[in-house]
């Protein structure tokens, strides 16, 4: 499994489409515990580019602070699942949250 989370500063970005990089984070589901971890820069701001560009690269799963309904619609198309209204944590902390079933998210902070 491999969990996309959006960058900026080192934290969750709060608004998906215009971060700075990705963490990609592999995990062992089975053990609950973190695998690896490689940032990647995001490619420039384009709707509809990120679903298959971060499919290519093996996401299974995005953990996010918002993120529009039609983009959640096409990362849905594209396999991945989506969590919206994480706090602005570091992906170590939100990857463990969410292996071990307590990562809280509350409501999503983008309307668009």
């Amino acid at each position: 499994m491999k969990i996309a989370i959006p960058l900026a500063e080192g934290k969750l970005s709060m608004h998906f489409g215009h971060c700075e990089s990705f963490a990609l984070v592999e995990v062992d589901p089975a053990n609950k515990c973190i695998l690896k971890r490689e940032d990647i820069k995001a490619p420039p701001h384009e709707p509809g580019l990120l679903p298959p560009w971060l499919a290519e690269r093996g996401a299974t799963v995005i953990i996010a602070g918002g993120m529009g309904q039609r983009a959640q619609g096409l990362f849905t198309q594209q396999g991945i699942q989506v969590l919206v209204g994480a706090p602005s944590e570091t992906p170590e902390r939100l990857v463990g949250e969410y292996l071990a079933g307590t990562l809280q998210t509350g409501s999503n902070a983008c309307d668009h």
